[in-house]
């Protein structure tokens, strides 16, 4: 054989075998999260999981549960995790206190939906006096709700009750039953359960329409800085799943009876119809939720006076997705 007729036919042979041999699929970026409650409100990565959006846009995620605002802004300082989903006073108590590298690039929930259910006997504000009520923890969504219900019913949290750390609300809900409080201030589903059982609205939160920025994506800026792309994918997943959350009830309600162990559809069905009211369609993130929250935390820390709401936040990614028209797209589909 020539040595050209041997190059032709090792031309040809690395020609087939390019063509025989499997794609090269590059690695799914790994991504950490966490989330810090059990709620309606913070299902959107469960949702986006079992819709394997994840997978579509090629994140090998993990998700952990962390409770608390507080207990969640350390974890995501110390590294432990990337992006946080959490309630906003933990975020914005650190940042008075230094710590700039936190940002809120989204939002899904811009007010608070807490109640304060309370045993059968105690039917008016003034019944609360002396008693027990239980939070998730201090300086936790459930704590701030809890001492602005009471400042509107002529309670002060720190004279006329005791405030007991219960962990998260499905502990709150059990130390009602067990006696351990007299009182909780919990969300969905967790109110729905303790009513369920017995127990009585004392203040139906929902109705107050409290501007606050109860349920964020925070990430911190170094991360923005060296993944962009990791955290431009997974705000676009969340956009995925928020969709799916607002326009597919049937898939939302197992995904919430799944990672809520809730099998009564009534229960789901209550606290889902509460919830979907405020959520937000587009993750937006809206500075008087987080106002609210500066001039809260202002009264223990002055420097949360010189803070303006648009330092905390950084909107690239929801400009983006609105700018490339993905977000326009996304909701025109059916």
């Amino acid at each position: 054989m020539s040595l050209r007729n041997l190059q032709s036919l090792i031309t040809v042979v690395s020609l087939v075998s390019s063509l025989l041999m499997p794609p090269v699929i590059s690695a799914a970026d790994k991504l950490s999260a966490l989330y810090s409650a059990q709620s309606v409100s913070y299902s959107l990565p469960w949702i986006a999981q079992d819709a394997g959006l994840f997978r579509k846009h090629n994140l090998d995620f993990q998700l952990v549960y962390i409770p608390s605002s507080g207990v969640a802004t350390a974890a995501l300082l110390g590294g432990d995790v990337e992006i946080a989903l959490a309630g906003g006073v933990g975020i914005v108590r650190a940042f008075a206190q230094g710590a700039s590298d936190l940002v809120f690039i989204g939002g899904f929930k811009n007010a608070l939906t807490h109640s304060i259910v309370a045993k059968p006997d105690i039917t008016k504000p003034e019944d609360l006096r002396g008693k027990k009520i239980g939070i998730t923890r201090l300086g936790s969504n459930s704590h701030y709700f809890a001492v602005q219900a009471l400042r509107r019913m002529g309670l002060d949290a720190s004279r006329d009750v005791t405030l007991i750390q219960a962990g998260g609300e499905p502990e709150i809900v059990a130390a009602l039953i067990n006696g351990a409080i007299d009182a909780g201030s919990i969300t969905t589903p967790a109110d729905n359960r303790a009513v369920a059982q017995g127990f009585r609205y004392l203040l139906f939160g929902p109705d107050l329409q409290i501007a606050y920025a109860a349920a964020n994506i925070v990430t911190r800026r170094s991360m923005i800085a060296k993944r962009p792309q990791a955290a431009a994918a997974f705000m676009q997943v969340m956009a995925e799943a928020a969709k799916i959350l607002h326009s597919n009830k049937e898939f939302t309600y197992k995904v919430l009876g799944k990672y809520l162990g809730i099998s009564d559809p009534k229960i789901i069905d209550a606290a889902f119809a509460t919830e979907i009211k405020v959520m937000e369609r587009r993750l937006d993130v809206k500075p008087e939720g987080i106002q609210a929250i500066l001039d809260e935390v202002a009264k223990t820390d002055p420097r949360a006076k010189t803070i303006r709401p648009q330092d905390l936040i950084d909107r690239r990614f929801l400009d983006e997705m609105t700018k490339s028209g993905s977000l326009d797209k996304l909701w025109a589909s059916k």
